[in-house]
């Protein structure tokens, strides 16, 4: 038989026609994941980030690999998805690493600590630097390979009843901040508190709050803080870049053959850029409805952020004398975090600076 011939007779004409190879597709056994998200379907920039990934692995593998998500509280606890991951409950999650800094602080350099990365250093550290390579020797303790999965870009310093003019008005605030921020925070002399965020808006209104942080102008339109604290200060400096993770079940990943587990990096790395693009997208108006609903920009005063540098500073040194696998990792983090500003303070940041001035 000619060849044009057989390979239209086939079908091989088309699959080859669309790049894909049939072993790819074809040859690949039918799977089912469950993925166990931190966050509720409300935050659909965060959320979504799961649901993308879901998406884009059922694509690819041509509809032979499905993952359901699952709202943070459908299979279990928001902040019980590493459980679930480590005793195979689940296959995969998607969280913020930080939330689990009470089992090891370490945790929270995956995501984000006080005065850390920018988004962009973020992911140089994990896809080009030695971040993920850490990362993942230390999350093989727990059963769990990551990837990359989202940022949110620097975020706001949060609602506040009363303006923070110096250091001395930190004193006493009763906070609400997520996890270990809290800890420089509590060195401050700062009353933390992490409580969830459907909560935070009645005891910002009854006083039992005097601020609280969330995000940024997007999602925190959606919760109407604006309505009960009208002084929005910035910048989020315990949150400069931080990142989410996809966190799989080792056991579960290593099953897969390689062709998935390319699917799913793929799938990973396309939801990470997507998710900082959608926040990218969606805070500057969100940012122009508040102001237009006369809520009040302000920013740190020099002395809290100072103040706070220092703390956190000193924390991250009593850590590395007493936690091996925070100095492990945060020794790297920090020589990254030096050479990064080395180059970006000729850069980018004068770049940004005269372009923020000027009139557009």
């Amino acid at each position: 038989m000619e060849r044009r011939s057989f390979m239209r007779q086939t079908g091989l004409v088309s699959v080859l026609a669309a790049g894909v190879a049939p072993t790819v597709v074809h040859a690949q056994t039918s799977i089912r994941w469950r993925l166990a998200s931190s966050f509720p379907k409300s935050l659909d920039t965060i959320y979504g980030a799961a649901e993308t990934f879901a998406k884009k692995v059922g694509e690819m593998s041509g509809g032979k690999f499905q993952i359901s998500v699952h709202a943070g509280g459908e299979l279990m606890p928001p902040f019980a998805v590493v459980d679930g991951l480590q005793n195979g409950t689940v296959e995969a999650a998607h969280t913020a690493p930080y939330y689990f800094f009470g089992k090891d602080e370490t945790f929270a350099i995956g995501c984000a600590i006080p005065f850390g990365l920018n988004s962009r250093q973020m992911t140089a550290w994990m896809f080009d630097g030695n971040g993920l390579k850490l990362m993942r020797e230390f999350y093989a303790n727990y059963n769990i390979i990551n990837f990359p999965g989202g940022n949110t870009g620097a975020q706001m310093g949060g609602w506040f009843r009363k303006p923070i003019k110096s250091v001395a008005d930190m004193k006493g605030l009763k906070f609400r901040v997520g996890g270990f921020a809290g800890r420089v925070m509590a060195r401050m002399g700062v009353v933390a508190q992490n409580i969830p965020g459907g909560e935070v808006y009645q005891a910002l209104e009854k006083g039992t709050l005097d601020a609280a942080e969330w995000v940024g102008p997007y999602d925190d339109l959606k919760l109407g803080f604006n309505k009960v604290a009208p002084f929005y200060h910035y910048p989020g400096w315990w949150e400069g870049g931080p990142q989410l993770d996809f966190m799989l079940n080792t056991k579960s990943y290593a099953a897969l053959t390689p062709e998935y587990k390319a699917m799913v990096e793929a799938a990973a790395a396309f939801a990470h850029v997507e998710m900082q693009a959608k926040y990218d997208v969606r805070n500057p108006a969100a940012l122009r409805t508040l102001v237009g609903r006369k809520t009040k920009l302000v920013a740190f005063p020099k002395d809290v952020m100072t103040a706070a540098f220092k703390e956190a500073m000193a924390l991250y040194s009593e850590l590395s004398a007493k936690n091996p696998n925070w100095k492990k990792v945060y020794t790297d983090f920090a020589n990254f975090r030096r050479d990064q500003h080395l180059w970006f303070r000729f850069t980018e940041a004068k770049f940004d600076d005269f372009m923020q001035r000027a009139k557009l």
